[in-house]
Parts: C-alpha cells; sequence; structure tokens
C-alpha cells in the first residue's frame, strides 16, 4: 500500500525532472533525487516550498514520487 508524505523543496535538478526533499517532522535528514512527475511545471519547483510525495513500496525509500508543490 503506497504511503503519502509531505516535506519541503531543499533542491531541484530541471534537467533531471529530480528533487531532494526534507520530510516533514525531520530534522535533517532527506530523501534525495527524488523523481517530480511531469505535469509540474519547472517553475514552480523552488527551494523552501512543500511537496507533497508518495512511496509506492513504505519499505523502499527510494521508491518515491513529488506529485504536488505548493506555498504554506
Amino acid at each position: 500500500m503506497a504511503l503519502h508524505l509531505s516535506g519541503t523543496l531543499k533542491t531541484w535538478d530541471a534537467a533531471t525532472y529530480k528533487a531532494d526533499v526534507l520530510l516533514d517532522g525531520d530534522t535533517g535528514n532527506f530523501l534525495a533525487g527524488v523523481p517530480v512527475a511531469r505535469n509540474i511545471a519547472a517553475a514552480e519547483m523552488t527551494a523552501g516550498r512543500s511537496v507533497a510525495l508518495v512511496l509506492w513500496d513504505p519499505t523502499n525509500i527510494t521508491d518515491a514520487l513529488v506529485y504536488a508543490v505548493w506555498t504554506p
């Protein structure tokens, strides 16, 4: 079963469409190289914005996808 999480965008790579995300409630560890849904415009991906992501397999932290971005 998929697990939906929220976090803060730390970095964004427009060439690879991948992001580094600090999960809400975490104190410094972040997920690196998380794929981002291609329907999100690159201009929306600025550091500090909130993101929603899904872990398709909660036992595999590398199996994630950012699917939404917003300003809190």
